[in-house]
């Protein structure tokens, strides 16, 4: 399967509002010819597990069928699917730190819940051959490290069962850091893919982004001056440490290809695939920094085979077809489908 240049379907099935209306005009497929006319091979679904299925975990038709539509409407242009568990019962990286919210690594309850809709899943869906399977989306706790790889264990056991040949997707923690892949245990089966999710620089990608705490909401440029980025990193915590704790001379192409050099040795020892299932720069940022960024981002990702799909589709701040992108579109669409 080809999952060599995507794109994210992000605000559809997954951070947005769950009405029949929102489904039925977010996302067409009239969107999925355009993407595939650009140049796209594939597109990553995030949906949360309430469009399949219930609080009380039983199956939701209407749901499942939405996510078929989607199958087939790539299927018929000609492009692949990754359908990504964006938000589990129990465990929503938004709520990352929380555990009287994020508690599916606790109770016996919810990993059974877990590992059902990814049974149903693997049912439903295993048949197809456009299809990937990411078991979820951007786990956030170190504490969770080793529940994570345990829940990975036994949710790819189910899907085996039932779809022997479907890809499957999984990453490490820390919001699926590129250099948290070498906690992951030995890759559970076969047609196994290492994922990461990239945004490093943290203070330029997301600059002026409201919901990130101690975030410069003054213009960041990129490339940048070491010294000026880890003052501004220093304020972000645990997600400013990248930086400051770079090595590097200057923000620029040999900081990024350092920031991913650990996932690649990850999935080179693991002898399985490496794809970035989320990368991109908020619609706050300056349009010309942002096309530098993207042009030495995908230059390393192309240096180490590494599979892409860019956040994404519309809207969400980060929107590739909204007007803030409109100078360099072209550009972009151009550099991500090379």
């Amino acid at each position: 399967m080809k999952l060599a240049k995507g794109i994210n379907i992000g605000g559809y099935l997954s951070q947005c509002s769950h009405q029949a209306e929102h489904y039925e005009t977010f996302f067409t497929e009239e969107d999925v010819q355009k993407i595939q006319a650009w140049g796209f091979d594939h597109i990553r679904l995030p949906f949360d597990y309430s469009v399949i299925q219930t609080d009380e975990g039983e199956a939701i038709i209407e749901g499942i069928e939405l996510l078929r539509r989607n199958v087939l409407w790539c299927q018929k242009h000609g492009i692949n699917i990754v359908l990504d568990l964006h938000k589990a019962s129990g465990y929503d990286f938004n709520h990352a730190g929380d555990s009287g919210k994020n508690n599916l690594f606790n109770s016996d309850k919810l990993v059974t819940k877990f590992l059902e809709l990814w049974k149903l899943a693997a049912k439903e869906f295993g048949i197809y051959t456009n299809v990937a399977f990411e078991l979820l989306n951007e786990v956030v706790e170190s504490e969770n490290s080793d529940s994570w790889n345990a829940l990975i264990k036994r949710a790819v056991k189910v899907i085996r069962e039932i779809a022997p040949n479907t890809p499957i997707i999984y990453g490490g923690i820390r919001w699926n850091s590129a250099d948290t892949l070498e906690l992951l245990d030995p890759p559970a089966s076969y047609n196994i893919i290492y994922t990461f999710h990239f945004y490093e620089p943290l203070l330029f990608t997301h600059q002026k982004a409201h919901w990130v705490k101690n975030i410069s909401m003054e213009n960041v440029s990129y490339p940048g001056s070491m010294v000026d980025y880890k003052a501004g990193s220093e304020m972000l915590g645990i997600q400013g440490e990248a930086v400051v704790n770079s090595e590097a001379e200057e923000i620029n192409k040999a900081f990024i290809a350092a920031m991913i050099a650990a996932a690649v040795a990850a999935a080179g020892q693991a002898g399985v695939p490496l794809y970035c299932g989320e990368f991109g720069v908020i619609d706050q940022a300056p349009v010309s920094d942002t096309l530098r960024w993207l042009e030495d981002t995908l230059e390393a990702f192309s240096d180490n085979k590494i599979g892409h799909a860019i956040w994404t589709y519309k809207k969400m701040d980060f929107g590739l077809t909204d007007e803030h992108y409109s100078p360099i579109r072209k550009n972009m669409i151009r550099t991500l489908t090379k």
